[in-house]
This record gives structure tokens, sequence and C-alpha cells, in this order.
């Protein structure tokens, strides 16, 4: 028996009760891959996609599982068309082209989009993720982190939650990547607590050089 805590009830509420039940049989099937027992819930989506608006589209979303922050992000005024979705699990793939059929649904591995032809040409604005970083070899979050940047304009930023104490990206991929990350705000609402890191390019120094703050 699944028992529900308030919070996470709330969720239920908010998804609906097949949201839930199809999250947590994707939790049980691959544990790492989905990370969570529940899809993230409506003040965490809120957190995740409070700086962004329609001048920041197009937005990549990756990972968005039953889709939380794909409906946050329309409640920011982003259309459906101006969202990319890329999803690795088929049965939420299937999900997200039924519920949000004007945006593109891509099934495929969040770390091969660097230099994938299905990008060919774009650039986007902002990169929402809801993929769990911190179960994920060092060498597959550098990939995605320098996939997702690859397609993002200069002043484009990567949003990232996590339920750790600190950035999920560790910092020597930081470096290599000429990024930094800052802390933007956290919810103890969710299930579990999670923060969210807002993750940028650094500004050059004079001679090329990022700048490392």
């Amino acid at each position: 028996m699944v028992w529900l805590m308030r919070s996470e009830a709330g969720a239920v509420a908010a998804g609906g009760f097949a949201d839930y039940v199809h999250f947590f049989r994707s939790w049980v099937a691959a544990p790492l891959r989905v990370a969570a027992v529940a899809p993230s819930g409506e003040a965490l989506a809120r957190l995740m996609t409070a700086e962004l608006s329609a001048k920041d589209a197009p937005v990549l979303e990756l990972g968005p599982g039953t889709g939380v922050f794909t409906r946050a992000l329309l409640d920011r005024g982003l259309a459906e068309s101006d969202l990319t979705l890329v999803e690795f699990g088929s049965d939420f793939a299937r999900t997200l082209q039924l519920r949000f059929p004007e945006a593109r649904v891509l099934w495929m591995d969040a770390a091969q989009i660097r230099g994938n032809a299905a990008f060919e040409g774009q650039e986007f604005g902002a990169v929402v993720s809801g993929l769990p970083l911190l179960s994920m070899p060092p060498r597959k979050v550098f990939a995605i982190l320098a996939g997702a940047f690859a397609l993002l304009r200069s002043q484009g930023a990567f949003y990232q939650f996590t339920y750790g104490p600190r950035c999920p990206v560790p910092r020597p991929i930081l470096d290599r990547l000429g990024l930094k990350a800052r802390r933007i705000g956290a919810t103890v609402s969710n299930v579990p607590p999670a923060a969210v890191y807002k993750i940028t390019r650094r500004k050059p120094l004079a001679g090329g050089a990022p700048a490392f703050d």
C-alpha cells in the first residue's frame, strides 16, 4: 500500500491520480532514471518557471515526464508551439504528445542532443530540466550540459532542480564548460523538498578566458 504525505496528496490532486500511478510505476521499473516516486508539485513547477515568459521562446524541456513543468510554462505565457520536449521514457513521450499536441515531442536521450540533426538551425532561449542529474554519471551530466548550451542563446539559462543540498552539476563540470550556477530558491512543499538552480555562461575576462566567480 502506498501512503501519501499531505503535499504528495496535493500533487496527486493537481495532476490526477493516473499521473501519480504512471510516475510511480515508472520509478519502480527504473528508479535511477526516474529518481522520484511522484511527479513534481505545483510549487516546484512555479519556482522552476518563475523567471520565464514568452520572450524566452522557444524553450527546450528535458525530461518533462507527465508535463508538470510544461503546464507551468504554458501558464507563464509560452505557447505549446514554442516548446520542444525531450523525453526518454516511451510511455511519458506518448502521454506528452496527447496532452500537448502542438509541442514538439522528441523521444530520445537528452545526452544525445548535441550535434543531433533534429536540432539543426535551432536556438533556444532557456532550458528547463526535470532530469535526475544526481543519479547520473559525470560523463552523462557533462554531455547533457554541453548539448544544452550548444543550443542556447548567449544569454540563455539552464534551470535545474535537485533534492540534494547543493548544485547537482559538479564544480569540475561547470568549470570545464565555463558555466556558473546560482541557487534561486527552494520549496519544502514538494516531496521530497527541492531547490532550483539557474546555470548560465560565465562572463569572459579580457583575453577570452572564462571568469570564475
